[in-house]
């Protein structure tokens, strides 16, 4: 039995858990750590509830101030140069700053390595390639005791934040779901998002009207400002009921689409190519999803289910969508087929323990 253990700031979308499922399906251990609460009320396996840090939009929000100043207006959204991009402190109190809260973390964070046993795992993934403290002092030591390291990467951390140097160079496998980060890192290996496909039966049926759901978990990444007043228009016109999903429980979040026929995904592609966990999960019930798709990403994935749009034509594929029941019941289906091809705990299993094989790990 090999023992694999998964240390993230946050379950963000709750990707973790669906790893979790997948390696104890395998007949391994695995076992979570975070650095603090998901905001969203995902698993958070064994929480270390570290100061300092948050999601809170008082947190978000002077970070962002701090790094207009640093970086120019765009602040916490400005991409950095670099292959791959590399994070380093802005400014002599940034540099301090993160040498006094790794120094306030020990205090959480060297208990729980002894009372959960922290060390006595086989393989380590460190998610948004990020290990327990700033310094990676917990990484080195991982990596001194001939421990597998893997360094996961999901879009922002390696765009705007840069790898971390220490953890990018004690990683032996780094992967990414991000088809664009393939193109910032030299040795960076592409994996589907896990999803448990089979939780969800579809309703291939088409609502009347047809319900549209729109779920951002940040709107300037999105591409919100514009997807919303066009659906807002078709809502008023009578063509659609729409959906605005936003700041609710997982629970929640789940019920309404599961009461929709379209997700609206993202345009522009601020925080990456296509999608993610949001369409995943979408497919997964039969929704049909809309997002705008960069032609890498076509060709990569050409059997894909997605109706692609852009800021531009946005609003007349909706129109012309809604008005083809035929064609929803369709790409209902098709979607459903789709995920489960690419994105079942058996699919992407069989390409992760691929890797682990090709590492000489199992």
């Amino acid at each position: 039995m090999t023992k694999i253990l998964y240390i993230s700031p946050e379950n963000t979308v709750g990707t973790l858990s669906q790893w979790k499922k997948m390696h104890e399906a395998r007949g391994n251990q695995c076992e979570i750590v975070t650095l603090y609460p998901a905001k969203h009320q995902y698993e958070e396996g064994i929480c270390l509830n570290l100061p300092l840090i948050s999601t809170d939009s008082w947190y978000t929000k002077f970070r962002h101030k701090y790094y207009q100043v640093h970086r120019g207006k765009l602040g916490d959204y400005q991409e950095k140069e670099g292959f791959p991009p590399t994070w380093e402190p802005h400014s002599f109190f940034e540099k301090k700053y993160f040498k006094f809260r790794d120094w306030i973390w020990h205090f959480y964070i060297e208990p729980a390595i002894k009372e959960y046993g922290l060390m006595d795992y086989d393989i380590y993934h460190f998610e948004w390639g990020l290990g327990l403290y700033r310094d990676s002092r917990f990484a080195k030591r991982v990596a001194e005791a001939g421990k597998a390291i893997v360094c996961t990467y999901h879009g922002q951390d390696m765009r705007t934040r840069g790898v971390i140097p220490e953890m990018d160079a004690l990683s032996q496998l780094n992967l990414t779901s991000e088809l664009d980060l393939v193109e910032k890192h030299p040795n960076l290996d592409y994996l589907f998002l896990p999803f448990d496909t089979e939780q969800y039966n579809i309703i291939d049926t088409v609502r009347s009207p047809v319900k549209v759901c729109h779920s951002p978990t940040n709107r300037h990444y999105k591409g919100s400002e514009d997807i919303i007043p066009i659906c807002q228009k078709l809502a008023e016109e009578g063509l659609i009921a729409f959906n605005l999903i936003e700041n609710q429980p997982y629970e929640q979040v789940i019920k309404q689409k599961q009461e929709s026929d379209i997700l609206v995904d993202q345009i522009h592609n601020r925080g990456g190519w296509g999608y993610g966990m949001n369409s995943v999960e979408s497919l997964a019930m039969g929704l049909v999803c809309m997002t705008e798709l960069v032609e890498p990403y076509q060709t990569f994935i050409p059997d894909h289910p997605f109706i692609h749009i852009t800021a531009e034509t946005f609003e007349q594929s909706l129109r012309d969508l809604i008005s083809n029941p035929a064609l929803l019941k369709e790409k209902k289906q098709k979607s459903k087929a789709w995920v489960e091809k690419y994105h079942s705990h058996k699919s992407v299993s069989k390409v992760l323990y691929a890797y682990y094989k090709q590492k000489g790990w199992i």
